[in-house]
């Protein structure tokens, strides 16, 4: 153990003194920092308007076309190919030509956008708003029905999730918990297992490794070489949540500094689509966003973030000591990384197969594959990590827990066996023959 130890430490050293951690350490947060930056600047520097013509043969639609700050419509008359010519002469966006009809019915389907490129989605959800809007109007008004009684009998059922405890739950908030931590544990597996599998083959290259197994065992190295590097993708990953947490913050109080409530409330408020062109006013703003902060708050306090945190840090480092041990096994096996290519699908096949069920979790964490996936060691660490914040039977998390370190154990021999022999192979193409034999040697 003692000599574990001490390979675990110049991992652990050697690593994080490297300039490239101390570079992605850094860039992580600036790069999450800067995503929150862009985004508010980008609806700063957008101020391009889109004029569209109307030209409305069937007079249904006079002055009901809004604008905002990115649209805006003017109306005029005369033939199509006139009033093309024109908008394009004036430099317009395009032309709304809605033709001459009285029935409703062939009017919804033969409403044409002329433009000189292809239209946004903003402009085309603000066009087809208002005319859906309008044809309801005039359909409400052939048959006799009141549309404000209409709307005034209208029905928006709006279900509260509670738990067993009578504290309020949210299946979004839930599921998109889940899912983050299930992706970063794919992606530190991805990105972690690789950088042990490079490395073992860097060692093996350089024929460095034959002095190190002088003083140490190669099942030592192996295990060494595979917790160090995991200490160091923890260590990399608690940084970044920190410094993200950090920068974000002071990008906001930056931005935000020397303005008025209004005006925080109006930045705020630009980073919000608009929806089809319904204007909401700052005080209106300022009551929603106090009682969403409310609202979070209160759905935040239901979720038991030290079971989560606890939980990921376990399916993060056995599912990372799980996989690298494959990784490690395969860098003894090869000598460059071109041969790895083979070795590598049987491998990330379990974790692509993880991602893609953690689609089907999230709409059904009780079902039986939710259940099996979060209990086969291959798959669990994505899958359950999905799972724990919907609330999972302790039976099932204890299983999950011991299968997946039955699985640690039996991949990390297996791995072992090949390390010890590959890991002083030279020159020699490596099959999965080989590799069977090598696994038989005693």
């Amino acid at each position: 153990m003692n000599k574990i130890a001490l390979v675990i430490r110049r991992e652990y050293i050697s690593r994080v003194k490297k300039k490239s951690f101390l570079i992605m350490t850094l860039l992580g947060p600036v790069l999450m920092g800067g995503i929150f930056v862009t985004t508010f600047l980008l609806n700063k520097v957008d101020t391009e308007k889109k004029t569209i013509v109307v030209l409305d043969e069937s007079h249904f639609f006079h002055d009901k076309f809004k604008g905002n700050d990115h649209i805006s419509f003017i109306y005029m008359d005369g033939p199509l190919d006139t009033v093309r010519s024109a908008s394009v002469r004036n430099g317009y966006f395009g032309v709304l030509f809605i033709p001459a009809t009285s029935n409703l019915g062939l009017l919804e389907k033969s409403v044409t956008l002329y433009s000189g490129s292809t239209p946004g989605l903003e402009v085309l959800s603000r066009i087809t708003s208002t005319i859906e809007k309008e044809i309801n109007g005039f359909k409400y008004a052939e048959a006799g029905i009141d549309e404000k009684k209409l709307d005034a009998i209208k029905t928006d059922v709006e279900i509260r999730t509670r738990d067993l405890n009578d504290k309020e739950t949210s299946s979004p908030l839930t599921s998109g918990l889940g899912f983050a931590g299930g992706l970063l544990i794919y992606l530190f597996i991805f990105i972690y297992g690789a950088m042990v599998m490079r490395g073992v083959m860097e060692e093996k290259t350089n024929r460095i490794v034959e002095v190190i197994i002088s003083s140490v065992r190669p099942f030592q190295l192996m295990m060494g070489k595979i917790i160090g590097v995991a200490l160091v993708g923890l260590t990399q990953f608690l940084l970044w949540v920190i410094l993200s947490f950090v920068v974000i913050n002071i990008a906001s109080a930056a931005m935000l500094n020397g303005k008025s409530d209004k005006e925080k409330i109006e930045s705020v408020m630009q980073l919000k689509p608009d929806a089809g062109g319904m204007q909401t006013s700052p005080e209106d703003a300022s009551a929603g966003a106090q009682g969403t902060r409310e609202k979070i708050t209160m759905l935040l306090s239901s979720i038991n973030f030290p079971l989560l945190i606890g939980m990921f840090i376990f399916y993060f480092l056995a599912g990372f000591l799980l996989y690298s041990a494959l990784f490690a096994a395969i860098g003894a096996a090869v000598d460059s990384e071109t041969d790895t290519q083979q070795f590598m699908l049987p491998v990330t096949i379990p974790l692509i197969i993880a991602y893609v069920a953690a689609m089907n979790v999230i709409n059904n964490p009780q079902g039986n594959v939710a259940f099996w996936f979060s209990i086969i060691p291959f798959t669990s660490p994505i899958v359950m990590m999905v799972r724990i914040p919907f609330g999972v039977p302790w039976l099932d998390v204890v299983l999950s827990i011991l299968m997946l370190i039955a699985g640690f154990i039996f991949t990390t021999w297996l791995a072992g066996k090949i390390y010890r022999t590959g890991i002083l192979m030279y020159g020699k193409k490596v099959s999965y023959r080989e590799l069977w034999k090598w696994l038989k040697y005693h």
